[in-house]
């Protein structure tokens, strides 16, 4: 079932999005050379204490997974492309970061991620986050009333396939309100005018996932979260929450 959020809910929305800006701001300061990723959990988790938030991550058991999730961010290192464990891996310089963090606050949610680079960035890699992030800005310049979630789909596809980047077949983005994943899929390829009615009070999490080899497989790691390229390109993920209103899109996981 799909709810439709009010003003209201979608102020309470925002301010759990603020919440989650903060932690990934927090996350991505304290990642340097050498820094563990435990580290950036731990920088991301006292952001949420400190505003009285928790984890929407921590704990969590989809139908997928073996074990609940451990940690409050997933760390995505690399040729890991979503739902990195963070663990005692020390970051290396030019190493590419996902980083991506969910949290409850009064009743509501938000989720958010973004990528980056570690010291000396490789100039491929600094181009794959720039078409993720363009992806992702042309997702939510297309999440209005009175179109449908093929045109989202289509704009982030349109962006990734001019790239020749590939795009993890299945996985993508989702209705978000007061539990992190709602109705409805929102993929990250598709065509336009198909699919889902946008009206205003929907909010959705547009997530771009790009793979650098061009290849759209991936394989479980062994501890049934990580999601890792086959052929060990590098991928980066983004993300914001966003109400669609009769002004247009509002993102709700600015800082």
């Amino acid at each position: 079932m799909v709810e439709l959020k009010s003003p209201a809910a979608i102020e309470a929305m925002r301010a759990a999005g603020r919440v989650v800006a903060r932690a990934l701001a927090a996350a991505r300061d304290a990642a340097h050379v050498g820094a563990s990723l435990l580290e950036l959990d731990e920088a991301a988790a006292r952001v949420l204490a400190d505003a009285g938030a928790t984890s929407t991550f921590k704990g969590y058991l989809p139908s997928f997974a073996p074990t609940p999730f451990p940690a409050v961010l997933c760390v995505s290192v690399n040729d890991v492309i979503v739902h990195g464990i963070p663990d005692g891996y020390r970051l290396r310089d030019g190493d590419l970061v996902s980083v991506d963090c969910g949290a409850e606050l009064g009743g509501w949610t938000g989720d958010a991620a973004t990528s980056f680079t570690v010291g000396t960035a490789h100039p491929a890699d600094l181009r794959l986050i720039a078409a993720a992030e363009e992806a992702l800005a042309a997702g939510v310049a297309a999440a209005r009333p009175g179109g449908r979630i093929g045109d989202i789909s289509h704009a982030v596809g349109q962006v990734c396939r001019r790239e020749r980047y590939g795009i993890p077949e299945g996985f993508g983005g989702h209705g978000i309100g007061r539990k992190m994943h709602e109705d409805p899929h929102v993929a990250n390829d598709g065509a336009p005018g198909r699919g889902f009615p946008l009206r205003t009070g929907l909010v959705l999490a547009i997530e771009p996932m790009l793979v650098a080899g061009g290849r759209d497989r991936y394989r479980t790691d062994l501890d049934g979260w990580a999601l890792r390229t086959t052929d060990g390109s590098r991928a980066a993920h983004v993300e914001h929450t966003v109400a669609i209103t009769d002004d247009g899109p509002r993102v709700l996981t600015l800082p």
